[in-house]
């Protein structure tokens, strides 16, 4: 079934979604951290860098994916990470170094028009940004995220309720439902 959606002043046709390079991220336990069996996903340039308006675009984009926009803001400069929900962050503006699994993790840029998708459990963290950096973020539809700081007493539940999570990408944020998943294991 076709359908057509329109991302504040994008023309979906324009999109090459073939083009988007897309980069996986897998971070095990770390002793503090849960992290996740599932790969953190780059999605590098989804939205031309100099739009208009990213941030309307991005939750355009979301929305249409059934990852409805939660709010605009910058990134936490402490690890933190949600056992609740799965979360996406599109940049809207500028730049950010953000590290993925805790403090010996992966430490990626994402630039304006660049997202990525943050299975619960892995802890992220803002190591540096532009003065102009803001994101759109957005958890799957029926997910609400909680906070965790990778405290011991809370890890047993947290893994848990992890482990009860469906795959963060049932519904990919950018390519929707049709996203094929990769083999685990």
């Amino acid at each position: 079934m076709a359908r057509s959606i329109t991302l504040a002043g994008v023309d979906p046709a324009s999109m090459d979604r073939a083009v988007i390079v897309v980069e996986e991220c897998t971070v095990g336990d770390d002793g503090r951290f849960v992290n996740s069996v599932y790969p953190a996903l780059i999605y590098r340039a989804v939205l031309p860098a100099d739009h208009a308006d990213l941030g309307r675009a991005f939750e355009a984009l979301f929305e249409a994916n059934a990852w409805p926009p939660a709010w605009r803001a910058g990134l936490y400069e402490m690890h933190h990470y949600h056992s609740s929900a799965h979360e996406v962050l599109g940049i809207m503006s500028g730049w950010v170094q953000a590290r993925l699994g805790g403090e010996s993790g992966a430490c990626v840029t994402l630039r304006a028009g660049d997202a990525v998708l943050i299975p619960a459990g892995v802890a992220h963290k803002n190591e540096g940004q532009s003065p102009d950096f803001r994101a759109v973020g957005a958890y799957p539809r029926g997910m609400r995220p909680d906070m965790r700081y990778g405290r011991e007493a809370e890890r047993a539940a947290d893994a848990r309720r992890i482990a009860r999570l469906p795959p963060p990408s049932v519904s990919d944020p950018v390519f929707g439902a049709r996203r094929v998943q990769p083999a685990l294991g």
